[in-house]
């Protein structure tokens, strides 16, 4: 009886063992499994799109009503320069546009008179024209009667002299009207000084705008460093913009765990310094590129491979941008530690 109970024992215990393989083998598998569906890793991290807050003129800060890490909103003032340079460049081109204004008056009545010159040369043209017309026919009508004692050699001679000098006369008033056509000058150059004008007081006023920088969008003041009475270079960057809107997480996966990974796959994400609370995220593009740290570099136009063999082979890793839902500014940080988990991989649909 001892020994058949203690056949029994062993027979059980070899069950209940085998039994506790064979789930130790289905768990591994599930995890495994589960580890392939929806990949994890803990190389992540927090980002957002960040601006560099730059002037787009020179000048020096009067304003600066914002402090570091403050939240501004869409439109709200971040600093204002000194705009009294701007202010004088624009009155100073306004001012003179008024002037050139008034010399096209000028100039406008200086050529109507000209033109009424020209006129007064074309019709004295005109009135030379028929007196040496009328002279020509007189001439005409008396040179055959010579000799005959209708008229005398003398009133031939002052009837050709007449014409003569009426040809002349013609010649001189076509020489006047031609210097009086030409001296009309008009008001062409000054037109197109004007339209110079007019675009240095549109370039002026859009440079004393530019004196008031303002929040592009909801964002929170970040590396602010500097005072009022710095002199801020037009195009250097005096403090960051972070988009408090658009948060991501770059998550690191391996290279084995991206053959399921497309844009628009759901993600959880949390952050370490709140893991109790798990934001859901959408993958937004994977990484297409990174330096290799084993070789594979060029150098000279030639492959560089290393005369070492690692024959521990590591996976490498590319980046997974995922954006996230509805993040929470008071936890999500930029650069902040992170995990992200990748949902399931939906099935492929066939063709």
């Amino acid at each position: 009886m001892v020994q058949e109970k203690d056949e029994k024992a062993r027979r059980l215990g070899r069950g209940i063992a085998a039994a506790l393989v064979l789930a130790a083998l289905a768990l591994g598998g599930a995890v495994l499994w589960w580890l392939e569906a929806a990949p994890r890793t803990d190389d992540a991290y927090v980002y957002a799109d960040t601006i560099g807050v730059a002037p787009d003129v020179g000048g020096r800060i009067v304003a600066l009503p914002v402090r570091d890490n403050q939240p501004v909103r869409k439109g709200e003032l971040l600093f204002r320069l000194d705009p009294r340079p701007y202010r004088a460049a624009l009155d100073k081109a306004q001012a003179a546009l008024v002037e050139l204004d008034r010399e096209i008056a000028l100039t406008q009545r200086t050529v109507r008179s000209q033109a009424l010159g020209a006129a007064a040369a074309a019709a004295d043209v005109g009135r030379a024209q028929a007196a040496a017309r009328q002279a020509d026919d007189t001439l005409g009508r008396i040179a055959p009667l010579r000799g005959t004692g209708y008229a005398s050699d003398e009133q031939i001679d002052q009837a050709r002299t007449a014409a003569h000098s009426a040809r002349a006369q013609l010649e001189t008033a076509r020489l006047e009207a031609q210097r009086a056509a030409a001296g009309v000058s008009g008001t062409d150059a000054l037109e197109a000084k004007r339209a110079v004008l007019r675009a240095e007081i549109a370039l002026a006023r859009l440079n004393l705008d530019y004196t008031t920088v303002r929040a592009p969008f909801d964002g929170i003041v970040v590396n602010l460093k500097t005072a009022v009475g710095q002199y801020a270079q037009a195009g250097q960057s005096v403090f960051t913009l972070v988009n408090r809107d658009r948060w991501y997480v770059v998550a690191n996966f391996r290279e084995t765990d991206l053959a399921g990974v497309r844009p628009g796959r759901t993600a959880n994400v949390y952050v370490l310094s709140d893991p109790g609370r798990t934001f859901a995220g959408t993958v937004e593009s994977i990484g297409y590129g990174v330096f290799p740290d084993d070789g594979g570099n060029a150098v000279a136009g030639l492959p560089q491979v290393p005369r070492s063999i690692n024959w521990v082979r590591v996976a490498q890793r590319f980046p997974v941008r995922i954006r996230i839902a509805r993040p929470d500014p008071a936890i999500f940080r930029i650069g902040a530690s992170a995990v992200a988990i990748l949902g399931r991989a939906r099935p492929a649909q066939g063709r």
